[in-house]
């Protein structure tokens, strides 16, 4: 089975990164273990996500869920600027409730199919203003800064999530390069449990198997059965995080036998399905 990359790893609730590139370079897809957030500055960058892809512009905000297949394709050498959050999918659930939920973002992009974010005047918005100081607050080793930096992240949050419900932002609308792929990956996402075979999809969706398999790695990177199980493990993981037992994770994520669950997920994520309940 092919391996694609995780890449980054946070080992706090969240962190922050400003990155700047001047030169074009060829990003490959990969994913993560948790929530990513980036503000766009500057480049001439077009944004994959999941098979759908986005033209930015300045200030645009990208929301990747954890797990989600992504990368930048960066057309010239006009520099690549923008601001990073990687934040702890567990960390966003201590702050939810009946009233308020701070992963309201997250989920919306995902259910929309719309991970990039255009909000009125970003530059000149208390959004942005708190993202800068939160950015400064790495820097710094003030009485508290620890506290500080969660107090901002939490305000940045919702003033993101505000701009959102108060309809000062817009999801912005992707280009699908094949209508039949990325219904093919909508498909995979919603039927994990089920069993799905590269036989199976051609038939769904009238293509030929060899069509099917080579525009699919293409558009997505992924070979169809890497796809899936990587999907899969990573949808187990989130399961067990949020208290399932690792058992029913097992099938409910579509995995025939427990023994050849716990050898996939040990090798992926390097620990037992056991060992993986807390969230660090």
């Amino acid at each position: 089975m092919e391996n694609y990359e995780k890449t980054g790893y946070l080992k706090n609730d969240f962190r922050i990164f400003h990155l700047k590139d001047a030169r074009k370079m060829d990003i490959a897809y990969h994913y993560h273990d948790f929530d990513k957030i980036v503000l766009f500055l500057s480049g001439d960058v077009t944004y994959s996500i999941e098979g759908r892809r986005y033209e930015l512009r300045p200030y645009d905000v990208i929301l990747v869920n954890a797990g989600e297949i992504h990368r930048p394709v960066i057309h010239s050498d006009m520099p690549y600027e923008r601001i990073i959050i990687y934040v702890s999918s567990g960390f966003m659930r201590e702050y939810r409730d009946e009233n308020y939920d701070l992963s309201r973002c997250f989920q919306e992009a995902r259910e929309k199919h719309g991970n990039v974010l255009r909000i009125d005047n970003l530059e000149k918005s208390s959004l942005f203003a708190v993202c800068r100081e939160l950015e400064r607050s790495f820097s710094s080793q003030e009485y508290a800064n620890g506290l500080y930096q969660k107090v901002l992240f939490l305000e940045f949050m919702i003033w993101l999530n505000r701009a959102l419900i108060n309809n000062h932002a817009n999801y912005l609308e992707n280009e699908v390069s094949n209508e039949k792929i990325a219904a093919i990956v909508d498909y995979i996402n919603a039927h994990l449990k089920d069993e799905i075979t590269v036989d199976g999809l051609a038939e769904h969706f009238f293509v030929s198997r060899s069509y099917l398999m080579h525009l699919f790695k293409s558009e997505t990177g992924y070979s169809i059965g890497s796809y899936i199980s990587e999907k899969r493990l990573l949808l187990a993981k989130t399961q067990i995080q949020n208290g399932m037992s690792v058992t029913e994770a097992c099938y409910a994520c579509g995995f025939k036998d427990y023994s050849t669950f716990s050898r996939a997920f040990k090798k992926k994520f390097q620990t037992t399905p056991k060992h993986s309940g807390k969230i660090i």
